[in-house]
């Protein structure tokens, strides 16, 4: 194994899914109105793809998600993340380059909510390649979107680890041929690639302090 693949938000953030609750419940809305819409109705979940697959505006995403939940459109991207999904995962940040330090290359893949969305400071530390769905007119699960990543850090899907909070996304890499982690917190994606790498980065000051 040479190379690891990360989900943004949801792995190097908090979780995504906390924040749309928070949102629901600041605005009044069912809990987990936003994330069932996205899953299950057919005018919701067309704003999301094409949103994330750079078609549309930020400012047409925010009209469009507004009329279809009722809510003020004004600020809306700012409203749905001000539960935290913007906040690092410390402790996944010094993971990510404690791996690319002992030689891992390394890649993050990201259905993205605009470019301006992302906290940068340490991308060159951690990442051989950025691969953004809005970039690229693709999102995940779609399976032309993995290639892509592939490609960009220069290895075959066998040698990849890859790692995302939603299942369904990881299907089409194992598909390919990567080992897949499904991630729930920090301690313990960062324990199954030490594993999967054999390298061990648990002593590494900057990964003890973040989770600390």
């Amino acid at each position: 194994m040479r190379g690891l693949i990360v989900d943004w938000g949801g792995v190097l953030t908090s979780g995504v899914f906390d924040a749309f609750d928070a949102f629901c419940a600041a605005e009044g809305l069912p809990p987990g109105r936003i994330a069932d819409a996205f899953r299950n109705e057919p005018a919701a979940r067309e704003l999301l793809v094409e949103f994330e697959c750079g078609r549309i505006s930020p400012a047409q995403f925010e009209a469009g998600l507004a009329a279809h939940h009722g809510v003020d459109p004004e600020n809306l991207l700012d409203r749905l993340f001000v539960g935290g999904a913007d906040s690092v995962d410390v402790a996944m940040h010094d993971a990510v380059e404690a791996f690319r330090r002992a030689g891992v290359r390394t890649a993050v893949l990201s259905n993205s909510w605009g470019t301006d969305r992302y906290d940068r400071s340490r991308w060159d530390a951690m990442f051989d390649a950025v691969v953004l769905s809005c970039e690229h007119g693709v999102r995940k699960p779609d399976p032309e979107i993995y290639p892509i990543a592939l490609d960009a850090i220069g290895l075959p899907a066998a040698e990849c680890v890859f790692v995302d909070d939603i299942g369904g996304n990881l299907k089409p890499a194992r598909a390919l041929g990567m080992t897949t982690i499904r991630h729930t917190d920090a301690a313990s994606t960062i324990e199954q690639l030490e594993r999967i790498f054999g390298i061990a980065i648990a002593g590494d000051r900057a990964v003890k302090e973040g989770q600390r």
